[in-house]
Formats: structure tokens, C-alpha cells, sequence
């Protein structure tokens, strides 16, 4: 279980696993083959943007963006999110000493890996294609809006021109 990564600005309505009361739900409609229960998540969770940047390490606009961007619903990406999140949570000293890590922000820490490593954490995690690069595109537009924020944008642009990036979400320490 990864601790507790809410800040002080920051509100959750998470249980100790990071569920919302909507993931307790479920949606087990059966219209979308791609889903992702044998990952023990409900992808198909509907939650709102905004609710999912308080307990994600993603900037609400990025969720926006990659939504828009992704081959999946909006309201499915938290869910895809969230147990890549607790899987990276729990190896970030792994990434720390094997990665690199190019930007540490309060609430995260981004690590550029190579692309393939993408497919590592889908298998990992039990996540199909489209999930994959879903995640894969929130993580890659984390690292541009961080770069704004920071006036590192070219230099991160040119990073992932040859590599991804992996932002997991860190207590400020």
C-alpha cells in the first residue's frame, strides 16, 4: 500500500486504497470489451476531472488534455490511473535509483524511462492497449505542462522525442 500523498491544499474522498465511493459502485454494463477486470479496477468508473487531480499526481488540465487526446472516455481515466499509480507508488525507490528523475515537484516526481517501458507497467498492471496509451499520454502531458511551469518545455518536448516519462506521485519531503 503506498502512503498517503495528499497535501495540504489538497482533499480527497479516497478510502485507504484510493477508491472514490463511485468505485465501490462499479459499472458492469458490458458494453466495452476492453475491460480491465482482471486488474481488480473498474476503469469504467465514472469520476469527475477535477475530483481525480485531488488524489492523482496529474494537474486537472492534463487530465483534460489527455482525455481529449486518448482513445478511451474521460471518465474512464482515473481509473486506469489510479492502480498504475499505487503499482509506481510502491517502486519509487526503484525508480529514484535507476531512473532519471528530471523534475521533483511538491506532490510529484517525474522519471524519464524508454518508451518499451510502457509495456512493462501495461502487463504489470493489466492494462490493454488503449488504457496503455492513455496513461502513457497523461504522464507524457504531465511533463509538458510541468515544463511550462518551470520554463523547461523545450528541453522536456525534446526528451520525449526519444524517451516517455513516468510522474509518480511523492509526499513532499
Amino acid at each position: 500500500m503506498t502512503p498517503d500523498r495528499s497535501s495540504p491544499d489538497r482533499t480527497t474522498s479516497t478510502d485507504v486504497e484510493g477508491a472514490t465511493p463511485a468505485d465501490a459502485e462499479g459499472s458492469d454494463s458490458g458494453s466495452d470489451a476492453d475491460s480491465d477486470s482482471e486488474s481488480g479496477s473498474d476503469p469504467d468508473s465514472g469520476s469527475d476531472p477535477g475530483e481525480a487531480a485531488d488524489e492523482l499526481p496529474f494537474d486537472g488540465t492534463v487530465l483534460v488534455q489527455a482525455g481529449a487526446l486518448a482513445s478511451v472516455p474521460l471518465s474512464r481515466l482515473p481509473g486506469i490511473l489510479r492502480p498504475l499509480q499505487r503499482h509506481l507508488g510502491d517502486r519509487i525507490d526503484q525508480y529514484r535509483r535507476e531512473y532519471e528523475r528530471v523534475l521533483r515537484e511538491p506532490d510529484r516526481e517525474l522519471f524519464l524511462v524508454d518508451p518499451s517501458h510502457w509495456d512493462v507497467l501495461a502487463s504489470d498492471v493489466g492494462l490493454d492497449d488503449r488504457a496503455r496509451d492513455a496513461a502513457r499520454r497523461t504522464h507524457e502531458a504531465q511533463l509538458t505542462r510541468s515544463g511550462s511551469v518551470h520554463d523547461r518545455r523545450a528541453e522536456f518536448e525534446a526528451a520525449l522525442e526519444i524517451r516517455s516519462v513516468v510522474v509518480i506521485g511523492a509526499d513532499d519531503d
